[in-house]
Formats: C-alpha cells, sequence, structure tokens
C-alpha cells in the first residue's frame, strides 16, 4: 500500500514513518520546503529506511500545488499530520495557526476529493479540542462537547468538525484521531516535558547550571508515548472499518506534570537542581486536567499500549543526551 504521511518531518511523522516501512508499505513524505530539512529525521528513522522514503515538497496552504501533487500520485491513504501544533504560539500567530491548520487541511480535503476520493484520510485532531471539558476529574470520551480553549484547539476543532460533516453525508472516506498528550525521542524542545528533558539532559553533559526552568507543574495530563501512538494511527487506517469514525487515543495514568519533571530528574540523577518558574514557559491560559478514554479504540481495533510512562521518559532524556 502507498501512504502519504504530511507533517513526515514533525514529531510524530517519523515514528509512524518506522510503523509503515517495518510492516512494508511505501512511505511517501509531504516537506514544506525543498531545503533538506527530510534529513533532520535521521535521528529516529534509520538510514536503510530513510532511503527507503520518497519525499514530496509543498506547502499546504499553496492548493495549485497540492491539487498538482495528488493528481501526480495516486494513495491508498494520507495520514494528516501536519499543523501548527503548539498552544502558546497559537496565542502569539492566531492568523499564522489558522492558514496552516485550516486552510492547508481544507485544501488538502480538497484535493483528495476531487482527484481521488477513495484515498482513505486519517486527519490527526487534539485533545485540545475538548478544552476544559474533563476539568472535573472524568475520562473524557468522544462524544464529550467540543469547546476549545486556545486558538489552536479552535483550528483543530474546525477541520475536526469540518470533516465528521463530510463522513455524515458520505463525501470522504476519512476517520477523525483525537490523541492526548504524547511524548517520547525527538519531541520539541518548546513542549512541556521535553523542555524539562533538554535542560537536564544539558545539566547532566555540564553545559548549563544546576537551574530548571519550569511551568505551571500542577496542571494534571496522561501522557503517552509517541510509538504507541503511531502504531494506534497505523491499526487505525488499515482497519476497513474504522472510516467516518472518531477515536480517542491515550494510555496510562494522569499525574501533575511534576511527576514527569521529577522522574526525568530521577533518570539523570540529580537531586541538586533548583527549579525556577520561567514566565515564559508559563501558560495564562492552561487546563487543569486532562485524562482521555481510549475504551472505543481497543474494544474495536484491538489496540495496547506498549511503553510505561517513565521507560519514555528515559528514552527521551537519552535521546536528548545524544542529540546535544
Amino acid at each position: 500500500m502507498k501512504y502519504l504521511i504530511t507533517g513526515i518531518t514533525g514529531f510524530l511523522g517519523p515514528h509512524l514513518a518506522n510503523k509503515l516501512i517495518r510492516e512494508g508499505h511505501d512511505v511517501y513524505g509531504l516537506v514544506r520546503i525543498n531545503n533538506g530539512r527530510e534529513n533532520d529525521i535521521r535521528d529516529i528513522v534509520i538510514d536503510n529506511d530513510f532511503n527507503k522514503i520518497t519525499f514530496l515538497y509543498g506547502d499546504l496552504t499553496d492548493f495549485r500545488i497540492i491539487n498538482k501533487l495528488l493528481t501526480t500520485y495516486l494513495f491508498d491513504g494520507i495520514f494528516h499530520l501536519a499543523a501548527q501544533s503548539h498552544p502558546p504560539t497559537s496565542f502569539l500567530d492566531p492568523i499564522m495557526t489558522w492558514q496552516i491548520n485550516v486552510m492547508g487541511s481544507i485544501n488538502l480535503i480538497t484535493a483528495i476529493l476531487d482527484n481521488q476520493p477513495s484515498c482513505k484520510l486519517l486527519f490527526c485532531s487534539s485533545v485540545e479540542v475538548y478544552g476544559h471539558e474533563g476539568q472535573d476529574g472524568r475520562k473524557i470520551k468522544e462524544d464529550n462537547v467540543i469547546l476549545p480553549a486556545n486558538p489552536y484547539g479552535a483550528s483543530k476543532a474546525a477541520i475536526d468538525l469540518y470533516i465528521q460533516e463530510r463522513m455524515i453525508n458520505k463525501q470522504i472516506n476519512a476517520v477523525v484521531v483525537r490523541p492526548f498528550c504524547y511524548t517520547g525521542p525527538r519531541r520539541g524542545s518548546k513542549f512541556s516535558i521535553s523542555s524539562d528533558a533538554i535542560q537536564i539532559a544539558r545539566i547532566t553533559l555540564e553545559k548549563q547550571e544546576k537551574i530548571l526552568r519550569i511551568g505551571n507543574l500542577d496542571t494534571i495530563r496522561v501522557v503517552s508515548d509517541v510509538r504507541d501512538i503511531a502504531n494506534a494511527f497505523f491499526m487505525i487506517m488499515i482497519n476497513p472499518k474504522t472510516s467516518g469514525q472518531v477515536y480517542n487515543v491515550t494510555s496510562g495514568e494522569p499525574h501533575k506534570m511534576r511527576y514527569y519533571t521529577e522522574t526525568l530528574l530521577k533518570h539523570a540523577n540529580l537531586t541538586d537542581v533548583k527549579q525556577v518558574i520561567d514566565e515564559k514557559l508559563w501558560r495564562p491560559i492552561d487546563i487543569l486536567y486532562q485524562d482521555g478514554d481510549s475504551t472505543k479504540l481497543i474494544e474495536e481495533i484491538g489496540w495496547k499500549p506498549e511503553y510505561k510512562i517513565e521507560d519514555t521518559l528515559k528514552d527521551l532524556l537519552d535521546y536528548w543526551i545524544a542529540k546535544i
């Protein structure tokens, strides 16, 4: 089968490429600019597998280019991961966030419908579409209210709902997935947990003084491993029964963000690190509690997470130590 991954140079994309290649599929990756950026994923994709990926170039916000690509190449499925995915950035630049996440997605969806309507689209939505829905400690289910609390979540909700409308009216072969928080090797340094990990790695390597700059560590999140998320996406894509459905994807138990930071420090054998709140890392509007219910995915698809969060955090720390 031939699969296209938009956002292949992001966080989840390389892990998903690894899974597809191991399963014997042909992988195509959409890269916005032809400037060699695709080589950056070699920290996750080994050379032999990297050479099996066909890279295509084009900006999702340019319909002409995206339409041309989808008239030139035929795919069995498209994993749409590309997005401006950093909530704090969405407050700073909501216009850019909506141009990429909404108009870019509309362009892709239109090109699919016009040129290869049988192609299955897996849209990576987000837990952020639920906003504060789970703040009373409930596990969020797929039928919970969509009421985002930041511009990023709103942009994802717009396409999430658009695709659902298209699915209800039998206009598109698609599935919507809503991953909750996840981390692991290659997670960007500006994201929570990974921001701590890169600092702790630098302290371990004596490239930074023993001061850890942190955000709000009292919010509560369930956090999964990126490789479990990639496996879930793969299983959802290859199962024909998932078309027209919406799935939460998450695993593990919710913890205060402090737990993930302390676990990283424990893995690094650091006990005398001073933690200092950094206003740049503190979200003025934050979601206090997020926990999700993946029962539908587990029962219908048979997905089982393989990684414990403590092992994920060790792998994340080791990744940054090696990267530095």
